[in-house]
């Protein structure tokens, strides 16, 4: 089913109509005006499409990757400008680089999906099943994508919400006011993503060439998370997140992979614990495996060298957590790199992070020295792998309904510790936040969907976070002898106002092309 998308959605493409380039107006990748005289495998094929966000670089690549590199968790591993702009909270709303591509990209996938809801139930010729995967995936990915977008442009003053179009908004009206708060969007997200769980099957339903297609607890899982978001501002939707998180839980359908070491193993992509994941190859997918490692590969392959790790988030796991070893690589750390032995920071000496740190998690397709071209994609330029990156996995529903129990007052250890079990951790008793918060913290760095930046401001904790500097390890050696870490300074203490920088900027060129859809203040 992975090349099938990857193919699929590039035929498409291939075909489109021409389109306005006006506020959401886009007819993107080739989409039928309507559904009518289809067949099943011919609307199948418009599915297929609502997922080419996943094979561009604004969304599965570095995207919204840049604001996530605004946590303390990361620093920019390379010179650029532009993104050293949004780390520092500065930039205006040029976006350069890819993050401003996300907001049109979604956009887009929210007006396919309308179109669809708006054809699929007169199409003449689909079968039920069809039909209901249509409109499923409609629903599913109209909500998904305004998921994508609404925690990080939106609240509930003074902004509002990110605009709403839907299946009713007429063509000449798509250029709409936001709304009054981002909660419009999460009880938007929510029921669109109820109706798609009702209409989409189980996973394990679902033949193997359908698998990387959407299903129940993929949409249940999600609105967990919309829920969330909700709660910051309003704490009564701390009871939809448990509601959600028992759906997937006790539909026993997902568990947690035994060994951490193993999660990121080509061989775990479709585990129980992968509830939904960017289905990447070495053909197409997400680059975001490409992005990190060192800059330039050493001349072995050409990773980018982004997004590196932190001695604060070194520091932050527990001893004897095995999510480290498999997270961070540190100096001294050997690791194998399309067939070649690398001692990390040692042999050879110098690397591209200014941290001595770099991320070990997608590093698995890249270790045989046949990757290229078998687990790696042949062009460095698209450096996607045969490893899908998660965008949600089990361990995130159990921490969910985790936070959701302790910030009501409650017991919270039952879902949290089976977490920190699995990452050969001893088990808390009445866990408090800040245990939660390290959960969060250690177990998902550097993935799509749990974002600490996200985190810290719905916490309230930005402002003080962001007030300390960053650190990074500067290597002494003696030969191939490290004889000490040096921790220095490699990114200094910035401005987070909480007024402004709990979202971020709407990028111009989306302002530009409408009248309604307003800035966000103070940008």
């Amino acid at each position: 089913m992975k090349t099938k998308i990857i193919i699929l959605a590039f035929l498409l493409t291939a075909g489109s109509f021409s389109s306005c380039k006006k506020f959401l107006e886009l007819q993107p990748y080739g989409q039928p005006a309507e559904l009518n005289n289809l067949s099943d495998g011919q609307a199948m094929q418009a599915v297929y499409a609502l997922f080419y966000w996943q094979y561009r670089e604004g969304t599965l690549g570095r995207g919204f990757m840049w604001y996530e590199n605004c946590s303390d968790n990361f620093v920019t591993g390379r010179t650029q400008a532009e993104a050293q702009n949004i780390k520092n909270f500065v930039d205006e709303g040029s976006h350069g680089r890819d993050v401003r591509d996300n907001w049109p990209q979604m956009y887009e996938t929210i007006n396919y999906a309308n179109n669809l809801l708006k054809s699929a139930p007169t199409a003449n010729k689909l079968s039920e099943r069809v039909r209901n995967s249509v409109l499923g995936h409609a629903y599913f990915m109209r909500g998904f994508a305004y998921l994508w977008l609404a925690p990080w442009y939106g609240d509930n003053g003074p902004n509002g919400g990110i605009p709403i179009v839907t299946e009713e908004t007429p063509i000449d009206q798509m250029d709409v006011l936001r709304p009054a708060s981002v909660l419009e969007n999460y009880n938007m997200i929510i029921d669109d993503l109820q109706k798609a769980s009702d209409l989409l099957p189980w996973f394990d339903e679902m033949s193997q060439n359908e698998w990387g297609l959407m299903h129940k607890t993929a949409a249940w899982s999600l609105m967990a998370r919309a829920a969330l978001y909700a709660a910051q501002y309003d704490a009564s939707y701390y009871d939809k997140v448990i509601e959600y998180s028992n759906r997937v839980i006790n539909s026993g359908k997902h568990s947690l992979v035994p060994s951490y070491k193993t999660l990121f193993e080509i061989e775990s992509n479709w585990s129980p614990e992968y509830i939904m994941s960017a289905t990447s190859t070495e053909i197409d997918g997400s680059k975001l495996p490409g992005v990190i490692f060192q800059n330039g590969g050493f001349g072995i392959y050409n990773t980018w060298g982004y997004f590196q790790p932190t001695v604060e988030l070194l520091k932050a796991f527990e001893p004897n957590d095995q999510r480290l070893k498999v997270s961070i690589v540190q100096p001294g750390d050997t690791i194998q790199f399309v067939g070649n032995q690398i001692v990390w920071a040692v042999n050879p000496s110098s690397v591209s992070s200014p941290t001595a740190l770099t991320i070990g998690k997608y590093l698995a397709p890249f270790r045989d020295a046949d990757a290229v071209g078998k687990t790696v994609n042949p062009n460095s330029d698209n450096g996607t792998t045969d490893l899908s990156i998660p965008i949600i996995r089990y361990a995130d529903v159990l921490l969910m309904k985790a936070e959701a129990l302790i910030w009501k007052g409650q017991n919270g250890d039952e879902p949290l510790n089976l977490v920190r079990q699995r990452a050969g951790l001893p088990a808390i008793t009445n866990a408090t936040k800040e245990d939660l918060k390290r959960e969060r913290r250690c177990e998902f760095v550097l993935e799509f969907g749990v974002f600490r930046h996200l985190d810290l401001v719905r916490w309230g904790d930005a402002q003080s976070v962001y007030a300390q500097p960053l650190h990074g390890y500067k290597v002494n050696l003696s030969g191939t002898t490290i004889t000490s870490l040096d921790e220095i300074e490699v990114w200094p203490a910035r401005n987070f106002n909480p007024a402004v920088h709990h979202v971020f900027p709407i990028p111009n060129r989306e302002i530009a092309k409408g009248v309604n859809l307003k800035q966000n203040k103070g940008y």
